[in-house]
């Protein structure tokens, strides 16, 4: 069965087609959640967010059950469209798909000069020792709005406050989410496969983040050759939406290096 992505997948991007491409992808809470970095980065490159199949609504191919069947589709996609020398930027989940995509290109000849960078932020999809994933399944609003947030009065939703359509479009990314990534949120292989990793890495981390900690975020660091690793104060699991400013002072830089 062959991997591919739908054609009609909703994206928001901003910046000249003609810069380097930036493939922006968001974690559980949807494309919403990585906007700022598609509006940030488009002053200097061409910024793609795309909607992950399933999410807010889309259909999800059958083919695509995982992680590492997602993140082979985008590379594929990514081909098709003759792209190189993509930055791979990924929150959450979508700091999962990142690494899994630049591990599977450096096994495979067809994507060479594919990926040029990754910045993972506050990324999920590892196993790591005494640094246990958060449950985020059995999290109700409040307990999420804790757990990823540095003030957990700026991300708590109401769920009373939602229509029935955010409610079952809510209800149906969670059902999408849990398909990917399991209950565990985790791939118990994929820390040992980050050795593979072969263009320059930028692990960013909320040092408030409960979801995942910096501890976790430092081992995942350690595990890609010559990664570099920068915690973000007063910030959870989406630094780029609680300090912005700070989130693009360690972004920024790395980029004009990489």
């Amino acid at each position: 069965m062959s991997i591919s992505l739908p054609k009609d997948l909703p994206v928001i991007q901003a910046g000249a087609p003609e810069a380097r491409t930036a493939l922006v992808l968001h974690g559980g809470g949807g494309p919403r959640t990585v906007a700022p970095i598609v509006g940030h980065l488009s002053a200097t490159m061409h910024a793609i967010g795309p909607t992950h199949p399933g999410w807010e609504g889309t259909v999800r191919p059958d083919s695509i059950a995982s992680v590492a069947h997602l993140a082979a589709a985008y590379l594929a996609r990514l081909l098709e469209h003759k792209e190189h020398d993509v930055v791979l930027i990924g929150s959450s989940i979508g700091g999962w798909i990142a690494l899994e995509m630049a591990v599977q290109a450096a096994h495979d000849e067809r994507y060479a000069g594919l990926v040029g960078a990754v910045i993972d932020i506050d990324g999920v999809g590892a196993v790591v020792e005494g640094e246990p994933v958060a449950d985020f399944f059995a999290l109700d609003a409040r307990g999420l709005a804790e757990a990823a947030w540095h003030d957990p009065a700026r991300g708590y939703v109401d769920p009373a406050g939602l229509t029935d359509e955010q409610r079952a479009i809510q209800q149906a990314n969670g059902r999408t989410m849990a398909a990917f990534v399991g209950t565990g949120m985790s791939d118990p292989t994929l820390l040992g496969r980050l050795g593979a990793v072969n263009v320059p890495t930028l692990v960013v981390w909320g040092e408030s983040d409960r979801i995942v900690t910096p501890a976790y975020g430092r081992a995942v660091a350690r595990a890609v050759p010559d990664a570099q690793f920068v915690e973000i104060p007063a910030a959870g699991h989406l630094p780029h939406l609680e300090a912005p400013d700070a989130t693009w002072s360690a972004i920024d830089p790395f980029l004009t290096k990489s």
